[in-house]
């Protein structure tokens, strides 16, 4: 019988991550790899293509049963995913723009989904060496080479009034980002590359919320949105609706808010605009 524990599960899961993001790293530090245009204009490489190989292969291995979605493998159609109650779910190189750009913010996801809900989240960044980690109704950690520990949301002093910190993208305009946000609080900026990477700053109390306008898919959601729930905050889509998975003909997601302390005001703050996806 397999063992099928969210905990044996969640080992499977950290243990992938790192030797693929081991593996993405070499090519990284070498700087020898393809780079390639998907049919919907994103970029992929081939250190994507390995970490996706290498992810599928041990979970595949070990997990026989338990179907894997990918944003780089080909996707089941709704009709057969429907059926699925549990399932992997998969970015074997978030922020593939940034590691073209050597930026060294990327990082490898692993999520699995029950119930179209994620209740294990992994994600490693090769780079800082850092293994953020998840399951549901348990916590959220971290581990380094020189640490592991617990991980929550940062608690603003004073939730109405406090300095808010926005984690924003190096490549998406602030202007935009800005004018979705209320003018009556102050801010500062962390800039960062992969959404994967915000979400788990915000976890750890380095930024306080995230804004990602523009096309992404479940797979960048997925392990992110266990790992920030367990720590304190929340994941919702743009308009404060919660995101689904596994419930549309479509994988894309709209655009959404990761979002840390709950006792702030959120919905104040962050201006919904009609008509946006």
């Amino acid at each position: 019988m397999p063992d099928d524990t969210h905990e044996s599960l969640l080992e499977l899961a950290k243990s992938a991550a790192i030797e693929a993001g081991e593996a993405v790293l070499t090519i990284y530090d070498k700087g020898d790899f393809d780079a390639y245009t998907k049919e919907d204009d994103s970029p992929v490489t081939s250190a994507d293509y390995l970490a996706n190989d290498i992810i599928n292969k041990r979970l595949m291995e070990a997990t026989p049963h338990i179907p894997i979605l990918s944003e780089e493998n080909k996707h089941a159609e709704l009709d057969e995913r429907r059926n699925w109650d549990r399932y992997w779910l998969i970015d074997p190189i978030d922020g593939t723009q940034e590691f073209i750009a050597r930026s060294g913010d990327f990082a490898v996801n692993i999520a699995l989904i029950e119930n179209n809900e994620p209740v294990i989240g992994v994600i490693f960044w090769p780079p800082g060496q850092s293994l953020y980690y998840a399951t549901k109704n348990k916590g959220a950690f971290k581990q380094t080479p020189d640490e592991h520990r617990k991980i929550h949301v940062r608690k603003l002093e004073d939730p109405l009034d406090s300095v808010v910190m926005i984690a924003i993208s190096r490549r998406q305009s602030r202007e935009k980002v800005f004018s979705r946000m209320s003018a009556k609080r102050i801010y500062q900026t962390l800039p960062l590359g992969s959404c994967s990477l915000k979400s788990c700053f915000i976890a750890e109390g380095r930024a306080d919320v995230f804004m990602r306008l523009g096309i992404t898919g479940e797979w960048d959601t997925g392990a992110s949105q266990c790992i920030v729930t367990e720590a304190g905050g929340n994941i919702l889509a743009a308009n404060f609706q919660p995101l689904t998975y596994n419930q549309r003909e479509t994988l894309e997601n709209p655009d959404f808010i990761v979002l840390g302390d709950q006792r702030v005001p959120w919905e104040d703050i962050v201006q919904y605009e009609k008509g946006a996806k």
